[in-house]
């Protein structure tokens, strides 16, 4: 059984999107930031680490907008030719009924979301099964949390509060029990909480 983990940036009240899918609080130093070096990091090698990350459309869209090319952009840095080039080779399925066509070492599912990342968290032999997996995008998040399919949840709070958005955690119809396995700090007061699922 592969591992299966939601992580994401976190506002301090809750929210992976401020309203309107606002993600300038995401840096960490206030609005329209950067996060730091440090943190950049990390979530480079996340990348680099994952098997397969899941995305739902909306992060698909915000993602290939920028990284596949992000390492041709005149000023590009070091980490971010590494994190684009990370990026494009890290196998990726997206879960869509509207978008036609994806590239970069992705698949598209039309699917029943559900139902395929149990059966990718299975492992059924195929050429993108291996290594641990990550999902992102509050929507697929929700339903593969709702189907108690996450086994893990990495939240990279940033300290704002931006009063409403898109909610990190789903309505659940029972509750789900955490054990804390890490706790990190970044630069510009980010914390990094990462929880089991106690099963």
């Amino acid at each position: 059984m592969r591992k299966l983990t939601f992580a994401m940036n976190v506002t301090l009240d809750g929210y992976i999107a401020a309203p309107g899918g606002d993600l300038g609080w995401s840096g960490g130093e206030g609005p329209d930031s950067s996060p730091s070096a440090e943190l950049f990091q990390w979530w480079s090698d996340r990348v680099d680490a994952t098997g397969l990350a899941l995305y739902g459309r909306k992060l698909w869209e915000a993602m290939s907008s920028h990284w596949p090319t992000a390492d041709k952009q005149p000023g590009a840095t070091p980490a971010e030719i590494e994190f684009a080039r990370r990026w494009r080779d890290m196998p990726k399925v997206v879960f869509s009924s509207t978008i036609g066509k994806v590239d970069w070492n992705t698949r598209l599912v039309t699917g029943d979301a559900v139902a395929e990342i149990a059966r990718l968290k299975a492992g059924d032999g195929g050429p993108m099964d291996g290594g641990p997996m990550d999902i992102g995008g509050a929507t697929l998040a929700g339903a593969a949390m709702r189907a108690g399919l996450i086994d893990e949840y990495a939240l990279v709070t940033v300290p704002v509060l931006v009063g409403g958005g898109t909610p990190f955690f789903t309505a659940l119809d029972s509750w789900v029990n955490l054990t804390l396995v890490e706790t990190r700090t970044f630069p510009g007061g980010v914390v990094l909480t990462r929880y089991e699922t106690r099963r």
